[in-house]
């Protein structure tokens, strides 16, 4: 509409040259083309409205900010209409509004975000107070490596189960998770383990354990295509298995004993006291 405004102006110009025509005939195209050319200059100014946003790091073609655990961002949202009075901004993060300090509203706004784990995949947006329609949004894409690390003793006794843990949720995700018993990659089949992996959590686990088979250093390893790779050792001790009184039930009984005892002694307390003297 804007290039067709530009044409339109050079045709009129051209238009105005020729003086040989009337002037009522020029009052006449005036007046037919008025209102199109007041319309067509609103519809120019309404394309300019709008609202944007400036980012460090940069932005993507996507609309995309990628980033680091804790490495600040931030984001300064401008706004672009042409008034000669400045607008109200507003800030979202997903659907929860954001807390502004005052001064940081009028056309031009900051947000600096240190992102966490929950800030993966969320969206800013920022839009007029007072038209919500004009807004403009980024999302985060917050990198972080698999928190695996360090060892952990386990130690349980022959026939319990057995479950170990590796926390693999990292972005960009990892490879598939490797396990090993004493250097050796782990024989499902043989140990009678069960290896689950909700792109989270991956566990290794066997229902009961024999201390021929089960005992032993184990390691899970996963690899990071953008922080390389990543262990977590486990040291299973298994003991012999030992017999467990129900505790409970052993004190339970020995206070009815204890009970019936001072009731049958009670009962025949003179008779008792007859046999004293």
């Amino acid at each position: 509409m804007c290039l067709f405004w530009n044409k339109f102006i050079c045709s009129r110009q051209l238009f105005t040259g020729y003086k040989a025509q009337g002037v009522s005939k020029k009052r006449k195209m005036k007046l037919m083309l008025g209102p199109p050319l007041f319309h067509l200059l609103l519809s120019c100014a309404t394309q300019t409205l709008g609202v944007r946003i400036d980012a460090v790091p940069a932005v993507n073609d996507e609309g995309v900010i990628t980033t680091e655990l804790e490495k600040t961002v931030s984001l300064v949202c401008h706004h672009e209409g042409g008034h000669e009075t400045e607008e109200e901004l507003m800030w979202l993060r997903n659907d929860a509004a954001v807390s502004l300090k005052e001064g940081n509203t009028m056309g031009s706004s900051q947000v600096c975000v240190t992102p966490i784990y929950e800030d993966h995949g969320a969206t800013f947006t920022c839009h007029l107070k007072k038209n919500a329609t004009i807004s403009a949004s980024v999302t985060l894409d917050v990198t972080f490596p698999p928190q695996l690390s360090g060892s952990e003793e386990v130690t349980l006794e022959e026939e319990d189960a057995l479950v170990l843990s590796c926390d693999i949720w990292a972005n960009p995700q990892v490879s598939p998770v490797s396990w090993k018993l004493n250097g050796s990659t782990v024989d499902l089949v043989e140990g009678g383990f069960i290896m689950t992996n909700d792109g989270s959590t991956s566990q290794l686990t066997t229902s009961s354990v024999d201390r021929s088979l089960h005992q032993g250093t184990y390691q899970c390893s996963v690899n990071s295509t953008k922080y390389g790779q990543y262990n977590k050792v486990f040291y299973v001790t298994v003991t012999d298995k030992t017999i467990k009184f129900p505790l409970m039930p052993i004190i339970a009984g020995l206070v009815v004993v204890f009970l019936t005892a001072l009731l049958a002694i009670a009962s025949r307390w003179k008779k008792i006291r007859q046999c004293c003297k």
